[in-house]
């Protein structure tokens, strides 16, 4: 896998390795802005030129830092997008015990026409920027018909007037992104945590179906919040302590990769890249060294042998 190489999504470009920004909002430890420049400026440094955001993570601290670090370089040097469907008000309900830095706003539902209007327009203040690239519903699981019937036809307008170049939508489940599929409105998908080597749920019926309406697939939480990073008794799961199931199991993925003389990190980015449907993959990072390990396990060799002894030993579908 290239990890610098360039592959068209809508209007524009995407590298096939992306910086996701959560992290950097403070996901489940501080970060701080100088931390967070230093990330973004060595992800530049290294080449990737997509960087993903959303208003919920740190509740505005990571697109307020993401925007700051990306503010000098050239606009059309780099592809951003961001997501809608939340917006940041004080007394919100949507509260997420997951960002260890304070923030006096917490997200709100919003999928109607004018919630995903105002939450572009505050997003764009807080990056510093006059659009966005792809465009992003966030995790409408429990509104999908407002989001349907609202949300994704104002985004299709703010393509067809030019302010942005891709529709998407972005969640950590396959079924309801097959619904929005089908709408014929979006021209990508975000799929969190559902095509990985632990989880390969999205390959059932998105993942086709997509390659069939000529929709992107951005591939994201490839270690399933950590436990494909470094899998052991505590790990993440899904954000939360992994069962001693789950820990058996990436420890088994990990003894084969081990065989192959390959980094499980390794595995992990390029399985899910080595799907023709997927276009590129978002890793999140914390600091200018995860992001640097990332671009090297990208484009470490991989034996085909390894997928295949994956399979024979039931570790992959």
């Amino acid at each position: 896998m290239n990890p610098t190489e360039k592959v068209k999504i809508g209007q524009g470009y995407v590298t096939r390795l992306g910086l996701g920004l959560a992290p950097l909002g403070g996901l489940f430890e501080p970060v701080g802005d100088d931390q967070a420049r230093r990330t973004v400026d060595r992800a530049w440094e290294l080449g990737l030129r997509f960087f993903d955001v959303a208003p919920l993570y740190g509740n505005g601290l990571a697109e307020r830092r993401g925007g700051a670090a990306l503010a000098d370089r050239p606009r059309d040097a780099f592809t951003l997008s961001t997501k809608v469907g939340r917006l940041l008000r004080r007394g919100g309900t949507d509260v997420q015990d997951i960002w260890a830095e304070s923030s006096d706003l917490t997200p709100v539902f919003d999928f109607s026409s004018d919630g995903v209007r105002r939450s572009y327009a505050e997003s764009l203040s807080r990056l510093r920027t006059d659009r966005v690239d792809i465009l992003h519903l966030h995790d409408p699981d429990d509104h999908l018909d407002q989001a349907v019937a609202e949300a994704l036809p104002a985004l299709a307008e703010l393509r067809d007037q030019g302010r942005i170049g891709a529709v998407s939508a972005g969640m950590n489940q396959a079924e309801a992104l097959v619904r929005l599929v089908r709408t014929g409105l979006l021209d990508a998908v975000l799929l969190a945590g559902r095509y990985t080597l632990l989880d390969q749920s999205g390959a059932a019926e998105l993942l086709p179906l997509c390659a069939e309406r000529g929709v992107a697939v951005i591939a994201a939480g490839v270690f399933n919040s950590g436990l494909l990073a470094d899998p052991r008794p505590g790990a993440r799961y899904d954000y939360l302590p992994a069962d001693a199931a789950l820990v058996g199991r990436a420890l088994a993925i990990q003894a084969v990769c081990e065989r192959h003389e390959v980094p499980l990190r390794a595995a992990a980015i390029q399985f899910p890249a080595a799907h023709p449907t997927v276009t590129s993959v978002l890793v999140g990072a914390r600091n200018p060294g995860e992001i640097e390990d990332a671009v090297r396990m990208a484009a470490v060799p991989i034996p085909a042998e390894l997928w295949s002894d994956l399979r024979r030993e039931g570790l992959i579908e």
